[in-house]
């Protein structure tokens, strides 16, 4: 056995027992799960060189398990497995923040292939490296030390769910992103706040960067939807 320990997120339980066995053949460690809540709970127990999500699963879906994992700061490569196979799927899984895609079915040749070259890139991937900051009215937001700071050199600290929440609304600038989208990405589903605790968030977003706050550039919220961050 090599040292390298794999995820692999697969809710087939046939197709679940062949990769795995195949992988092991091969030489990885590998733990499984079989949806997406628990490959996150697992996520934050195991150190992983890779994760092998199928797309299609209940509780999450797969676009929302690598949206968590970004958002979290891991940039541990991630392959999907799905049998939607259409050009905009395959775009979509992408900008979530997959590193390759891979559709059902597959020659498990070709898997071992494409796996060995993720991990061969290792978990320093620019792609998901690259967004560790941002600015907004020349206040920097600095993702993986949780702080804000400020023009004037001060220093707000926030907590993981602010950051997190943050980083979903910039991620996805200009659109509009549901509360339910929020609970799934941001909480997924451990606890599940009022609506008036994501509404908190917003206002101290807005405390933090909004010159106008009765008036705001930056943080919109969209009735009877949710929220929408605009630069």
């Amino acid at each position: 056995m090599n040292e390298y320990r794999i995820l692999l997120v697969e809710d087939e339980a046939h197709l679940l027992a062949a990769i795995k066995l195949n992988l092991e053949l091969e030489g990885y460690h590998v733990s499984t799960a079989t949806d997406g809540k628990k490959a996150l709970k697992l996520l934050k127990e195991e150190r992983v060189s890779l994760v092998i999500l199928d797309v299609m699963m209940p509780e999450m879906d797969g676009f929302q398990v690598v949206e968590n994992i970004r958002l979290n700061n891991n940039p541990v490569p991630v392959l999907f497995l799905t049998a939607r196979n259409t050009a905009e799927d395959r775009v979509a899984g992408l900008k979530k923040g997959a590193d390759d895609y891979l559709t059902k079915p597959f020659n498990l040749e070709e898997l071992i292939l494409r796996v060995g070259i993720l991990i061969k890139r290792g978990t320093q991937s620019d792609n998901h490296k690259s967004f560790d900051h941002y600015q907004i009215s020349g206040h920097t937001i600095l993702f993986s030390s949780y702080e804000i700071k400020c023009a004037d050199g001060s220093i707000i600290n926030l907590t993981k769910k602010e950051s997190m929440l943050l980083k979903l609304l910039i991620e996805r600038k200009g659109e509009a992103v549901s509360r339910e989208t929020i609970l799934e990405t941001v909480w997924n589903y451990d606890v599940y706040p009022s609506t008036r605790t994501i509404d908190n968030f917003i206002l101290s977003f807005r405390k933090y960067f909004e010159t106008d706050m009765k008036n705001p550039k930056h943080f919109h919220s969209i009735r009877g939807v949710g929220y929408k961050f605009t630069d």
